[in-house]
């Protein structure tokens, strides 16, 4: 029999019964659009965030203290480890040690609200340079000026603010020169950043930059960092300044075995690296267990292809009399098994599309503007491969079952 005419054969047949048909559909079609959409959002997750760890820049190397967390129960072990203080960046600074490292900034995170006259306000806290984050994140301020080393050595009380913290503390009023509260100590606004949104990590309108060393000493009471951020003189020297960063902390802390080490060292490609195997791992996992929703559809073609099978008995008697193999009969079943899976695996593809589309719509204009609709290639071809091996694989017992019945014996069934 040739394969047009099985279809041919096959596409009557399901219309025939079309709601029989459209229930078995709907399984195949819920499963896929499910792993659709969970590719689409999660490689525009990873689009996000790779662009996000861009925004730093490729020459950009960080420090930080403890053991490099293999999992989320391990950050608060880098939140609390001292590791890493002002020794550590004064070695790291140093051309003796590190040759390719231009700058070096020591990051520490301070948690809580600004307050001003009433008004509260809940913003990312940094206690850093102002003005090296001002030159590698490319954000200016809008007034005032960024602090800098000065500052940082006096433990000045001075800050920097976002546009969303003005807002939110002073409204149209004028904030410069004004000062903020941060745990019951204030600061004097130096400077306002120009709006910028979103760069790196940090949404620029929502920072407060304050000098590290007064945050230390004042709001947090710690004399260790965050983590230190380390500026190699080009992309060519990342590997380099890696090296001799890990090779200096290891002299300071007397640490012989590299497995041993009480810090570890990010570069911007092997975060992207952890980033790209983190969400590629947790979207085969979520797709692993969609794919039960696939495995319930089989068995829905299945159960309607064996219950096709029994009404169209006499059918099947009476095309092997007139000359069907058994090898027609088998072919025409498991065309209209995997005709079934394919309508469903094509209708939740569209639909699994649309429904991601909208999604990132939502999510760029509620919650991250930066964030874009991707929709891989590879999950079309995905959808369709799994859609066709389910109908093949729960097709074939229901074909065979077919193809084994005798002309004489379906011929008399009633």
């Amino acid at each position: 029999m040739r394969l047009k005419y099985g279809i041919q054969i096959a596409l009557k047949s399901l219309k025939i019964n079309r709601s029989r048909s459209l229930l078995t559909v709907l399984g195949i079609l819920i499963g896929i659009t499910a792993i659709i959409m969970m590719m689409a959002i999660g490689r525009g997750a990873e689009k996000l965030i790779l662009g996000e760890i861009g925004g730093l820049g490729a020459e950009t190397v960080v420090v930080r203290p403890g053991r490099e967390p293999s999992g989320p129960t391990d950050i608060a072990d880098t939140l609390f480890n001292d590791s890493i203080g002002e020794r550590e960046a004064d070695l790291l600074g140093q051309k003796t040690n590190v040759p390719d490292v231009i700058e070096v900034a020591p990051v520490v995170i301070v948690p809580g609200s600004v307050s001003y006259e009433g008004e509260t306000y809940k913003p990312t806290i940094l206690g850093s340079s102002a003005e090296f984050i001002g030159k590698n994140f490319k954000v200016f301020p809008e007034t005032g000026e960024l602090f800098g080393e000065a500052e940082i050595r006096e433990k000045a009380s001075v800050a920097v603010i976002g546009q969303k913290v003005k807002e939110e503390l002073f409204g149209e009023s004028d904030a410069l020169g004004k000062s903020i509260k941060i745990k019951d100590r204030k600061f004097r606004i130096v400077g306002i950043f120009e709006s910028k949104g979103q760069v790196a990590f940090f949404n620029i309108d929502e920072l407060v930059v304050v000098p590290y060393s007064t945050a230390q000493l004042y709001i947090l009471g710690i004399n260790y960092f965050h983590e230190i951020i380390l500026k190699a003189s080009g992309p060519e020297y990342v590997d380099r300044v890696v090296h001799d960063a890990e090779v200096t902390l290891r002299d300071a802390h007397n640490i012989d075995d590299p497995d041993k080490d009480d810090f570890f060292v990010v570069t911007q490609q092997g975060l992207a690296e952890q980033i790209q195997t983190i969400i590629g791992a947790l979207t085969a996992f979520l797709s692993s267990v969609v794919a039960i929703a696939l495995v319930v559809g089989g068995v829905g073609v299945m159960n309607i292809m064996l219950v096709s099978i029994t009404e169209r008995t006499r059918e099947i008697g009476l095309r092997k009399a007139v000359g069907a193999t058994s090898k027609d009969i088998m072919q025409q079943f498991l065309l209209e098994s995997v005709l079934l899976t394919l309508i469903g695996g094509v209708l939740g593809i569209i639909l699994g599309g649309i429904l991601a589309y909208l999604v990132s719509i939502v999510l760029s204009h509620l919650v991250i503007s930066t964030w874009t609709f991707t929709f891989p290639i590879s999950a079309v071809f995905l959808g369709l491969g799994v859609t066709g091996a389910v109908g093949l694989i729960f097709g074939i017992y229901p074909a065979r079952n077919a193809a084994r019945k005798h002309p004489t014996e379906a011929l008399r069934y009633e």
